[in-house]
């Protein structure tokens, strides 16, 4: 535990977190195209744990961007 001790992070600093998701989708043509659905079904998250995303696409010339920032604060623990 001492080793992990001398280890710890964090302090009373602000800590300023930046996502930068600036694509674009220009001048495309999609000709004859058959799009899809798409669904979740029920329980599909009965397992899962953490943080979970879910990105869907039905269609056709589309920018999917994603991005989180997972800020974790610990407080308390051992002194």
């Amino acid at each position: 535990m001492g080793r992990l001790s001398a280890m710890r992070g964090g302090d009373a600093s602000q800590t300023e977190n930046l996502i930068d998701v600036d694509g674009s989708v220009d001048d495309n043509t999609a000709h004859h195209i058959t799009s899809g659905s798409n669904s979740i079904a029920d329980g599909a998250f009965n397992n899962a744990s953490g943080i979970n995303t879910v990105i869907q696409n039905t269609g056709s010339n589309v920018l999917i961007q994603n991005a989180m920032i997972v800020t974790v604060d610990f407080v308390g623990g051992p002194q």
